[in-house]
């Protein structure tokens, strides 16, 4: 049993997490990540509240994404085991069409800042949660107070916004709760699926675009001739090109260079810049409770994203 929970918590990339040079690198590219999907909840939701569909929101991520992708399939179909395309696919479940559809239904029914304090906050709690109970991976208590932290920040905020604007949706907050487990999921799998950050990527659009554009195409789900030009070539680009290219490829780096908990902690730093690009745009204010609140989740992050204890004292210390 022992010999068991070695391997599984062993991670792919083990030399790459003892260096510092690919922990600085890491954190660079998960800075990169938050900045990018800081701005998706907040694109997103601008549409969703308009003219556009999350059935259009999808169709645009994931078709452009698979075609944008496609010669990363093709140039390495040698290397990609039937196994692989698999776990493509499994990836495509839990990171793809569901979960872009869950966030864009809490979107729906919550702010920009609700939707991306709930669904990144509760995401390395999940895989917090997750590797300590399915891989044994000890967090030591710097990361639980950091989830906790987070936890706290999480519902001092969503307090604010309910004596703000009254209470929040319960189907909403189900939604991103749902994504945020299903999100923790794929960063656990993925360190140790074997995949490269962008075959990852292009399995995940490749599969998103089979199993959900002819039923987009065939089953009158369309509202882009009810949009303008500009709108869709916006969504277009960040959705089609930003999320499903850039920031897929910039996360799973970061996954496999800082490990899936410091990784999915750094990206609870999204409500802080999602509130601040949500009052330009869509002019959503926040109170200074909810300041406060975000103060808490970051402080929450920066214990959660401390380094974990070398991989020899892990079992000493549960």
């Amino acid at each position: 049993m022992s010999d068991l929970r070695t391997v599984l918590a062993k991670p792919t990339w083990g030399k790459a997490l003892a260096r510092p040079r690919g922990r600085a690198a890491g954190i660079a590219w998960a800075a990169l990540t938050v900045s990018i999907f800081s701005g998706w909840f907040v694109i997103t939701r601008f549409s969703v509240t308009r003219e556009l569909h999350i059935w259009d929101i999808t169709a645009l991520r994931f078709g452009i994404g698979a075609l944008l992708l496609a010669p990363v399939l093709v140039r390495n179909r040698t290397r990609l085991a039937p196994a692989a395309w698999g776990m493509g696919f499994v990836f495509a479940v839990l990171w793809g069409v569901p979960f872009v559809l869950l966030v864009a239904l809490g979107l729906s029914f919550t702010s920009a800042a609700q939707a991306a304090s709930i669904a990144p906050t509760l995401m390395p709690l999940f895989a917090g949660v997750f590797a300590w109970t399915f891989l044994g991976e000890a967090q030591g208590r710097w990361r639980w107070s950091g989830y906790g932290a987070i936890l706290a920040g999480l519902s001092l905020l969503l307090l604010a916004g309910a004596v703000a604007s009254g209470p929040p949706s319960a189907a909403g907050i189900g939604a991103l709760a749902a994504a945020a487990a299903m999100w923790a999921i794929y960063t656990l799998l993925f360190r140790r699926s074997g995949l490269a950050p962008i075959e990852s990527a292009a399995l995940i659009c490749f599969w998103s675009a089979v199993l959900f554009l002819p039923i987009y195409s065939f089953g009158g789900l369309s509202r882009l001739d009810h949009a303008g030009a500009g709108e869709i070539a916006l969504q277009a680009v960040y959705q089609g090109v930003l999320m499903s290219g850039v920031a897929i490829f910039t996360f799973n780096r970061a996954v496999s260079l800082l490990g899936s908990s410091a990784a999915t902690a750094i990206i609870a730093l999204i409500p802080a810049i999602a509130s601040l690009l949500a009052i330009p745009i869509l002019g959503e204010h926040p109170t200074p409770a909810e300041g406060v609140a975000i103060a808490v989740i970051v402080s929450g992050v920066l214990l959660a994203a401390r380094k974990p204890a070398p991989p020899d004292e892990r079992w000493e210390n549960r």
